[in-house]
């Protein structure tokens, strides 16, 4: 079994400074949506340093995407802060508020030029407005004009379903839906210089992906843009998808035939309330065992983010070339040619 060595983490969260009374009243809130956490959750920075050294993950893809216009934006900033006191262990996915296009615009703005975001991150639905509304058309066309990379995360903190919480089942379904709106709206072919990483392995998209396939063009099925087989599989296959609470071969075996090992990214879905260490440490130890992949290509999944977030991956290197020439005869003295 490989053992993790300098990995990127593209599915990673975090939260801004809480207080005891904040943190008990969003738990109690969690657990009226059939979410029985037994205690108040509370992100660690020092904790997720030391999870992150102990399995191997030289950095973390950060995201947090608060229902607030204005929790969203005090998110970033904390966010930006962590990327500036730990330049080579985080980056930043800056949170986009899809529900009102022009605060969309603005905060794309924003996290480009002030905050030094490496990417983005959007909710499938937020306050009720899906990806895929054609109110969006412009918020797409700036970061396809921006080459961005855009993180596609479903709403976890949804209303619970037959009495089971949003994080168990429901959040599959959820992005299996949103991203099939995607598709009939042709959204990744009308916006080719974007580049979307699907959390979870991209949910139930994938086992149903072939289905799709046979049956998204017939007849019976409202096709606006004229979508053949060969464009749904098409745009399907252009997707990237993270491993997130889905590396088992159960799940990878359905993605890999829908996009491809290439498009496999390592992520822990870490920083929230659904992942323990146990969960997250069970799904990395089942992503090293797998038998649909092998030694080199899991490998390559867990360095994979890094070309998707260039800015991240200077950082990265420029760490790693310190650390190098201190360890040289000479130490910090020694001069890089």
């Amino acid at each position: 079994m490989n053992v993790p060595n300098d990995w990127v983490d593209v599915h990673a969260h975090f939260t801004p400074p809480t207080t005891p009374e904040e943190r008990r009243a969003r738990w109690q809130a969690m657990r009226e949506e059939c979410f029985t956490l037994p205690a108040p959750y509370h992100w660690s920075l020092e904790e997720t340093l030391r999870a992150m050294d102990r399995d191997g993950i030289a950095m973390q893809l950060l995201s947090n995407i608060p229902k607030d216009h204005a929790a969203l934006a005090a998110s970033n900033d904390y966010g930006a802060w962590l990327v500036r006191e730990h330049p080579s262990r985080f980056g930043l996915l800056a949170a986009v508020p899809t529900d009102d296009p022009d605060a969309a615009l603005a905060e794309i703005e924003r996290a480009r030029t002030q905050l030094g975001a490496d990417g983005f991150a959007v909710t499938t639905v937020y306050n009720g407005v899906p990806l895929g509304d054609p109110s969006l058309d412009a918020v797409w066309a700036e970061l396809d004009r921006l080459g961005a990379t855009v993180f596609i995360h479903p709403d976890a903190y949804a209303p619970g379903s037959m009495g089971r919480p949003s994080p168990l089942i429901e959040v599959a379904f959820d992005t299996a839906r949103t991203v099939t709106d995607l598709v009939y709206r042709a959204h990744f072919r009308r916006f080719p210089h974007l580049t979307h990483v699907v959390a979870h392995c991209g949910g139930a998209l994938p086992a149903l992906s072939g289905r799709l396939g046979l049956l998204g063009g017939e007849a019976w099925v409202p096709n606006p843009e004229g979508l053949t087989p060969a464009d749904i599989t098409g745009q399907l296959g252009r997707l990237y998808l993270d491993t997130a609470a889905t590396a088992t071969d159960h799940t990878l075996a359905a993605a890999l035939l829908m996009t491809g090992p290439e498009h496999i990214v390592y992520g822990s879905d870490s920083g929230v309330p659904c992942s323990t260490d146990r969960t997250i440490r069970a799904n990395l130890e089942a992503l090293l065992a797998s038998q649909v992949l092998d030694g080199a290509q899991i490998d390559a999944v867990g360095r994979a983010a890094f070309r998707l977030f260039p800015s991240a991956r200077a950082r990265h290197d420029q760490a790693r070339a310190a650390t190098t020439r201190h360890d040289r005869p000479g130490g910090t003295a020694t001069c890089a040619r």
